[in-house]
């Protein structure tokens, strides 16, 4: 089991758990098939059961864990099918995305998405793999907000989940930061110039590198992956 948790008491507890369960899933500190004990979590956490079994049951609807009446909870193993058709839809949302904000994109925007961009170069710089992941999805995030459209990321952040596990597992070697950071900057540049077509091409190329990423990390993790 996970090291104790401490939570934030002025926030809900069931949130919390499923956020942090949620981010050591996607970063495979909890495996692909590892069972999840609602009794050791709610210790690991120092709660009762019921916010426990509350964020599994949020889990299970982003696909991340499987729960099976007297049998248990289990992380599910990584669908290839799955992120496959995660991939298709996400591209379809963004792709949209990008061409509304390269309409609609400020001069304000255009700043605060370049502040993301150099704090992005300073976790790759500092090696720090965990908060550039965040930050990649706050550059996507900002985007949708450019666009005035937050459903569109929320959508597509609730597809996400099995993808996200493929694109952590390939940030130190299949998709290095480096090449995610100049991507970014050519959907970047594209924006500045209010270029819809050169946005949509420059996010094809990027959200199609994980479609890729996924062939190599089942080469390599065989028994983290099903075909279903």
């Amino acid at each position: 089991m996970l090291p104790s948790t401490l939570l934030n008491p002025t926030q809900p507890v069931n949130q919390q758990i499923y956020r942090i369960l949620r981010r050591d899933i996607v970063r495979c500190l909890i495996p692909p098939g590892t069972p999840l004990s609602e009794k050791e979590v709610s210790i690991r956490f120092e709660v009762s059961r019921q916010p426990v079994r509350e964020a599994f049951i949020k889990l299970a609807e982003t696909g991340l864990v499987q729960i099976r009446p007297q049998r248990g909870t289990y992380v599910n193993k990584i669908s290839v099918s799955q992120v496959k058709n995660g991939c298709f839809v996400r591209e379809a949302i963004e792709r949209a995305v990008a061409k509304r904000a390269a309409r609609m994109a400020t001069d304000e925007h255009l700043y605060m998405l370049e502040q993301l961009l150099n704090q992005q170069r300073t976790a790759i710089d500092r090696n720090q793999l965990d908060d550039f992941f965040q930050l990649d999805d706050e550059f996507h995030e900002q985007l949708a907000l450019v666009a005035d459209c937050r459903l569109a990321w929320e959508t597509v952040e609730n597809i996400k989940a099995t993808m996200d596990r493929v694109r952590y597992m390939s940030l130190d070697h299949v998709s290095p930061p480096e090449m995610l950071l100049s991507q970014h900057y050519d959907i970047f540049e594209a924006l500045k110039q209010h270029d819809e077509n050169g946005v949509d091409q420059a996010m094809h190329r990027h959200l199609h590198e994980i479609s890729q990423s996924i062939l190599l990390i089942r080469s390599e993790k065989r028994d983290w992956f099903t075909e279903e």
